[in-house]
């Protein structure tokens, strides 16, 4: 083919003057043109991010921590989101410029990972005191209510039931008067009655709010709320129209308080020191755990000359077994990390029958049977699990 700007002969395939550099012709002058498109993956994972950081904003200030179920769809929709991400990039590397949108699949990528990754430093780095402070202002609240209580009912501290009622698995919560829940006798005397029925009393005559019976770090422990209990007696209307927290008040009632049936019951008179409530007692089943093995624990002072962790097996199943927040009869509550912190270095979840034994070590109690052993023998319980009947 000759070239007709320099007449110069060329290749018949050639489509430009190997010697000028002209278009020869019968050569396409067409330029083939690269599509550009935006990719939908990254789009799709740039939402789930953002959709995951609502989600998770949803569960903790919104419905609080306890909700589970937005927990995981948070899980479920941030993965999706990092999958879709990561796939993306990897289609927009291999396109050759053909896909674009690095950014919303950067974004969509690495979002949930950093905010899973800053979720992980708070709950490591975050001091145990936080929880230990609820807790502590728990006590604080219920012993000032019962305080309260005391001066109206003749320095006597809230005791559910009759003259001389004994501790019972259960009470009819939602009874109509008094006499049913406690199964009295005509003229008061007998029936029977739980734990945290005596502590109910503070709900129904001292204004306290269900949720400060609750631990934050009591596993399987939830605020005692009348609508969970649809099927009540019609004339429980109110909370201060019960008789105990439902008809399963262990998961409702995070706290141990001392045994306030038979001949050591508090009163407003007793030593300062003297131990009123605190944690759940280890020695006794819960929602969060069984009962310890007795065997196992062991204080770490004379005579016993027990390990540390051997101490700390005889603490509250609650904060880690670190300790427990105790209320003491002067109002003060303090977090004690051995258990043996009553008057005269007793321990507060055992007894000591007839007064004889060691303080620290004790006897663990026995459900609906343990008394002190003395008026300065603290004996902290709550009501364990059992099967209830209205």
């Amino acid at each position: 083919m000759y070239c007709p700007k320099c007449g110069k002969e060329n290749r018949d395939d050639a489509k430009f003057c190997s010697f000028c550099n002209s278009e020869l012709p019968g050569a396409s002058s067409v330029k083939k043109e690269i599509t550009v498109k935006t990719s939908g993956l990254a789009i799709a994972s740039f939402i789930l991010a953002l959709l995951s950081c609502f989600l998770l904003f949803f569960a903790i200030a919104v419905r609080g921590r306890r909700d589970e179920t937005f927990i995981i769809i948070w899980l479920i929709t941030s993965l999706v989101a990092i999958i879709l991400g990561v796939i993306s990039l990897i289609q927009i590397g291999l396109s050759a410029g053909r896909i674009v949108a690095t950014g919303f699949a950067t974004i969509g990528t690495a979002l949930p990972f950093f905010v899973f990754l800053l979720i992980m430093i708070i709950a490591i780095c975050k001091p145990p005191r936080a929880s230990r402070m609820v807790c502590g202002t728990n006590l604080s609240r219920i012993g000032k209510a019962m305080l309260i209580y005391a001066n109206d009912y003749e320095d006597e501290f809230p005791r559910a039931g009759g003259r001389n009622s004994v501790w019972s698995p259960n009470v009819t919560w939602d009874a109509i008067d008094r006499v049913r829940a406690y199964s009295l006798a005509a003229d008061g005397s007998g029936g029977k009655a739980t734990i945290s029925s005596s502590l109910y009393l503070l709900v129904k005559y001292a204004e306290v709010m269900p949720k400060s019976f609750v631990c934050n770090k009591d596993t399987g422990t939830t605020e005692f709320k009348l609508s969970d209990y649809p099927n009540r007696n019609t004339a429980v209307e109110e909370l201060v129209s019960a008789w105990d927290f439902g008809p399963e008040p262990w998961k409702h009632c995070s706290y141990s308080y001392h045994i306030p049936y038979g001949l050591y019951a508090l009163t407003s008179s007793c030593e300062p020191g003297m131990a009123v409530a605190a944690d759940r007692n280890p020695w006794i089943a819960s929602p969060a755990a069984k009962a310890k093995n007795f065997s196992s624990f062991k204080p770490d002072m004379p005579p016993w000359n027990g390990t540390a962790e051997q101490a700390r097996y005889g603490n509250s199943v609650a904060h880690k077994g670190d300790g427990q927040s105790v209320l003491f009869m002067d109002m003060h509550v303090d977090f004690e990390k051995r258990p043996y912190c009553g008057i005269n270095d007793d321990n507060i979840y055992t007894s000591l029958p007839m007064g004889i034994g060691h303080p620290q070590l004790g006897e663990p109690p026995v459900p609906f049977d343990s008394q002190p052993g003395s008026k300065e023998d603290s004996v902290l319980v709550h009501d364990p699990p059992v099967t209830r009947r209205r």
